[in-house]
């Protein structure tokens, strides 16, 4: 979560959608795909059963197909894991939900009718969708406290920044954060300071003081500890039902630890979807990335 991106997801959603009221009557563009609905505002309607899915996508670069008629739906709630070989397509996914790549064809939906790709990557932050790369990106100068103070969904334009002042409900969320990621205990040491893991668990809570409904999460384990990756695994837990989650990772026993359904993308499609147990037991799985 780069500086620049914090910056520009903290203006508001309304001023997106007045934006866009004069372009179109429903966020669908009257669309005929199954779970098309008229728009409702700007809340996520997940009356289908269904936060995200992606339809048919396809995205090429330079004549290499990096998604390949790529389909894939999220429940509200879920903890979903995604696996795969490197050049699956596991990166692209997460890059076409969060707008920072455009497909060539196919469909992308939040809820049922917020099509995400009429909006931007700041935009889409707004939206509800809050994205955790592998390497941490936090205010290393600044303290835990101040990382998540900053990253309140507020408005930060010059005047409203001078004259912020953190009120009761802010701080009790602060607050809650800050116990569910478990650095209470670091609320005041410098981000700069803390360990590898500690700044994987402080980037979430920066994401979460966005309040958003889908995260997606991008080998959050990699480099940790056993200790911290254990943490870690706790922390999602407490997420799930709280928030829909998409996890990429490679570290097979967190998965383990973690997972409830997982997807195995290969060549830019799903190659297979189910437990953990079926997907490793899939000879296609064991073939391209399990090994025997």
């Amino acid at each position: 979560m780069t500086p620049e991106l914090m910056e520009q997801g903290a203006q508001r959603l309304v001023d997106i959608e007045q934006k866009r009221a004069s372009q179109q009557s429903t966020e669908s563009g009257g669309r005929t795909a199954s779970y098309a609905r008229l728009h409702k505002s700007n809340e996520i309607d997940t009356t289908h059963g269904r936060i995200l899915y992606l339809e048919d996508v396809n995205v090429s670069f330079d004549g290499f197909k990096a998604i390949n008629h790529l389909s894939v739906d999220i429940a509200p709630g879920e903890l979903r894991c995604v696996i795969g070989p490197n050049g699956a397509g596991k990166t692209t996914m997460m890059d076409i939900i969060t707008g920072k790549t455009k497909p060539d064809s196919g469909q992308v939906f939040l809820g049922s009718t917020i099509d995400l790709l009429k909006y931007s990557e700041p935009e889409i932050a707004q939206l509800g969708v809050g994205r955790k790369f592998q390497k941490p990106t936090v205010f290393e100068q600044l303290t835990v406290f101040e990382n998540l103070e900053l990253a309140l969904k507020t408005n930060k334009n010059v005047k409203s920044s001078l004259f912020f002042k953190l009120d009761s409900e802010k701080s009790d969320r602060l607050a809650e954060v800050l116990g569910t990621i478990q650095l209470d205990s670091e609320v005041y040491r410098d981000a700069g300071h803390l360990s590898h893991g500690q700044k994987q668990w402080l980037e979430i809570g920066m994401l979460l003081m966005q309040d958003p409904k889908l995260l997606l999460l991008d080998e959050p384990v990699a480099g940790m500890t056993d200790q911290e990756t254990a943490r870690t695994a706790e922390l999602f837990l407490t997420l799930k039902g709280k928030h829909s989650l998409m996890v990429v990772e490679h570290d097979m026993s967190f998965i383990a630890t973690i997972s409830e359904k997982v997807t195995v993308l290969c060549d830019g499609s799903v190659l297979a979807e189910g437990t953990l147990d079926q997907v490793q037991n899939d000879e296609r799985v064991i073939e391209v990335y399990l090994g025997r």
